[in-house]
């Protein structure tokens, strides 16, 4: 995966820009971390967004879309996103702040509010104090860089330890590109559209709605299969600026081969950026794979995954390294999946035969598999003999830190 220690690529027309506006609590050396950042996308770029499906969604995401609808959302110029505080559960006063920040940003960038998009992560059920992020609006302006994605990356953080980037070049239409993004997200991880929060920028010029499908797409691939404690958040929110404006070399249709070519570096970006959310887990110590395969449908695949992924006991175990395969099983036979017969079911932990025909595999070294239970990242897969689809998701071990980590959230 990638991170911060690699090779970052500037994208051209997008600038970043971060700032302490006082947001977030003083480290306890007295310092103020970041918490404010600002993405700025050239005119003409092509903007694409997937938000939670929260109901409780909080307005800054009732906010961005409504912006997006009216913008039409090839003129979304700005994003604004504030860390340490949600704006979640904020109700018309919280709708009120969102657009006070718009605004401020709108008045000095010299575009219309809907150019403006807001995205805001923290605690729940906080007003947010929009006097702090409007005086800060000028300061981001001025600091706006091609090169500043490590800062923007550590200002939208929240209970993260690490920032998420992610960066690659690649070709097309003879030209060298670049795609980077950044995103956030250690808890409250169970997506049902993207992760807490992802900004990815690539300076390929390509149509609105073909970004937007690829996007979907893409999301569905990687966003959509992590989970860490089962739970959606209401401020989750995952947008692509795609800054290009050269109609000579332009996706403009889904049968080019450069769309294809450009669908894949999109997939590469969000998985490894929800890789990166799962590997900083609140509290994690291990990176899961769990691969379903042959499968009647590709929902029964991903019912039995997050059924075994969202176990605590199963959890549990594996931040113990405890080949406990009977948690597995237990598991997967409950997941609520039609015609599963457990007599079919084979179950490895990496490349351990632990179980099959409902029972212990006659060649189960527990010893090989707590051996592989030891590791940072490893793969459970389990085939159901039932089809020929296959899916996979990620999780991650379940340990005493995050107990502590969200007991103590907002103390």
């Amino acid at each position: 995966m990638a991170s911060s220690e690699h090779a970052v690529f500037a994208v051209q027309g997008c600038r970043l820009a971060s700032a302490a506006a006082g947001i977030k609590k003083p480290a306890a050396d007295g310092s103020k971390p970041a918490d404010l950042v600002l993405i700025e996308a050239s005119a003409g770029s092509s903007v694409a967004a997937t938000f939670t499906q929260n109901r409780f969604a909080a307005p800054p995401v009732l906010l961005a879309r409504q912006h997006l609808q009216t913008s039409n959302a090839e003129q979304a110029r700005y994003l604004l996103i504030n860390s340490g505080n949600a704006n979640a559960g904020t109700g018309a006063p919280g709708l009120a702040t969102a657009l006070s920040c718009c605004e401020a940003t709108a008045d000095h960038a010299g575009v219309e509010v809907a150019n403006v998009l807001p995205f805001s992560t923290g605690v729940i059920g906080e007003p947010l104090n929009a006097d702090l992020v409007r005086s800060a609006v000028p300061g981001l302006m001025r600091q706006l860089d091609s090169g500043n994605w490590l800062p923007a990356a550590k200002g939208i953080m929240t209970t993260d330890t690490v920032p998420k980037l992610y960066s690659a070049q690649f070709e097309l239409f003879g030209q060298r590109q670049s795609i980077t993004g950044i995103s956030k997200g250690a808890g409250m991880i169970c997506p049902n559209m993207a992760t807490m929060l992802c900004f990815i920028a690539t300076d390929v010029s390509i149509e609105q709605t073909i970004l937007a499908s690829l996007l979907q797409q893409s999301v569905e691939q990687s966003f959509n299969r992590i989970t860490v404690d089962g739970d959606t958040s209401t401020n989750d929110a995952c947008v692509v600026l795609a800054t290009g404006n050269d109609n000579t070399r332009r996706i403009n249709s889904v049968s080019q081969a450069e769309c294809m070519a450009f669908a894949k570096q999109l997939d590469a970006a969000c998985i490894d950026l929800s890789k990166q959310i799962i590997a900083d887990a609140e509290g994690a110590s291990k990176l899961v794979t769990i691969k379903v395969e042959q499968g009647a449908t590709a929902a029964d695949c991903l019912q039995v995954a997050y059924t075994i992924a969202h176990s605590p006991l199963v959890k549990t175990a594996l931040y113990a390294a405890d080949p406990n395969w009977g948690r597995l099983l237990a598991a997967i036979g409950r997941a609520p999946v039609e015609n599963l017969s457990v007599d079919r079911v084979s179950l490895y932990i990496g490349d351990v035969l632990v179980a099959e025909r409902g029972a212990v595999a006659a060649a189960y070294s527990e010893q090989k598999a707590a051996s592989i239970m030891q590791s940072s990242e490893y793969c459970i897969r389990v085939l159901l003999n039932n089809g020929d689809c296959c899916e996979q998701v990620w999780t991650c071990d379940l340990s005493h830190d995050y107990v502590s980590i969200n007991a103590d959230y907002r103390s």
